[in-house]
């Protein structure tokens, strides 16, 4: 996609200055707006324009700069996330990965078909347990807060074990089924089962250890986010970090598809 002769990508890192004469808009859709966003950034990281481990401009400064919304900002946000470009810090902001965009998942094509479904469950749980977290927020105690953090803590010695983070990782997510104190979040996501987990819909092309472990560690990452958000009480947040995290998952199995092409 051609982008607009105003749209000055240069202006994205953090450290620059928005121009006087106010926002640069985009012109097209938002599925374009988004496109144009990422590969904008995309460009500055291919070219070490934006240096690993650099700041990029706040989700506040992109909107105002590009007069765009805060959706078409987080979605590209998150499609580089999802390929490792860039990654987010809670509190700090997003930053350009040290390591630059490694592959982590390739499909066998001969699991494309499994991958479609694992898609149609991600964007059922998008909706679905967005608004478990933010209720998980206002309504979690201590105790349950606790068994949250112990499955990420189990998630993150089964990544340096090597041995099967699924467990876990539905763990965590049905913790936050249960902290909502709603039996029927808790009983559409035991009906669900392991099949929410993308990772056991398919069998992904064999990578190497290290890179499916950096894969994992960053999904549990997102984890922590939501963990955080939840503990400090704040449902807004906890929304928007479960909303990415779910996202994320989805933009990764799309890579994957991609890959498979």
């Amino acid at each position: 996609m051609t982008l607009s002769p105003n749209f000055h990508a240069d202006t994205l890192p953090a450290s620059s200055a928005c121009p006087a004469d106010g926002a640069t808009a985009l012109p097209g859709t938002r599925r374009s707006l988004t496109a144009q966003l990422v590969d904008a950034l995309r460009a500055q990281i291919d070219s070490k324009e934006m240096k690993p481990g650099s700041r990029l401009a706040t989700e506040a400064e992109m909107v105002q700069r590009f007069g765009v919304s805060r959706t078409v900002v987080r979605e590209a946000l998150s499609r580089l996330q999802a390929a490792g470009l860039v990654e987010t810090r809670h509190g700090i902001g997003t930053f350009v990965s040290e390591a630059g965009a490694s592959p982590l998942l390739t499909l066998d094509p001969a699991d494309v078909a499994g991958s479609l479904d694992a898609l149609a469950i991600l964007e059922l749980r998008i909706s679905l347990e967005t608004e478990c977290a933010g209720l998980a927020a206002t309504r979690c105690n201590a105790e349950r807060l606790a068994t949250m953090r112990s499955a990420l803590a189990d998630f993150a010695q089964s990544v340096g074990r090597a041995t099967d983070t699924i467990a876990p990782d539905l763990r965590f997510h049905m913790e936050i089924a249960q902290a909502t104190n709603n039996r029927y979040f808790v009983e559409i996501m035991e009906h669900l089962g392991t099949r929410m987990i993308p990772r056991t819909r398919i069998t992904a092309t064999p990578i190497p250890r290290d890179q499916y472990a950096e894969y994992l560690m960053r999904v549990n990452r997102e984890h922590e986010q939501i963990a955080d958000a939840i503990e400090r009480g704040d449902a807004d947040s906890a929304r928007t970090a479960m909303r990415l995290h779910l996202i994320n998952s989805r933009e990764r199995l799309r890579r994957a598809q991609a890959s498979s092409d």
